[in-house]
């Protein structure tokens, strides 16, 4: 499995590498399309700038840093996470299939919308992926668990040993 992960992340990686190198070259042609999606995102979300070019380059650095650090196996949950958070507004601008007057343009887009939709369904299996390891909740629960099972086996050995010793004591009495 640990080969598996070592070519899959790359090719997963891959598309988001390049399409960022490519909007940092040259934003201007991309962010008309942006704006839709940038200008009310900028409003929400404090610190973000409002200039569709600044956010489309700003999308494209965290794109090819989260798909560096994904092909690399370097943080590869939390890359796996920022490159699905890059993809939302990505895929709204972009591929919005329901504007569409054109028919063959309806169906171009549409396939590029889902296409974005497998890439997000791929980087949430990316991200919740423990490398075959126990997750924090699994092993959380299962040291609860564990701990309440030997309170349970200690409260037992104390009350097995208090009736040793109140038997003890019992026949060590007179008899009355």
């Amino acid at each position: 499995m640990p080969i598996l992960r070592k070519i899959a992340r790359p090719l997963l990686a891959s598309v988001f590498v390049t399409s960022g190198i490519k909007h940092l070259q040259a934003p201007e042609h991309v962010a008309p399309a942006a704006e839709p999606v940038v200008v009310p995102l900028a409003q929400r979300v404090p610190g973000l700038p409002e200039d569709p070019v600044e956010l489309v380059r700003l999308n494209a650095a965290v794109q090819v840093g989260a798909g560096l650090l994904l092909s690399l196996g370097r943080f590869p949950r939390l890359s796996a996470l920022a490159l699905a958070g890059t993809l939302v507004p990505t895929t709204l601008a972009g591929h919005a299939w329901w504007k569409e007057e054109d028919k063959e343009q309806r169906a171009a887009q549409r396939t590029q919308f889902l296409k974005n939709l497998s890439l997000f369904g791929g980087l949430l299996i990316a991200a919740a992926d423990t490398h075959g390891k126990p997750s924090v909740a699994y092993r959380t629960r299962h040291a609860a668990r564990d701990a309440r099972r030997s309170a349970g086996k200690r409260a037992q050995a104390s009350v097995s040993a208090a009736r040793s010793a109140a038997g003890t004591v019992r026949d060590r009495l007179p008899a009355a």
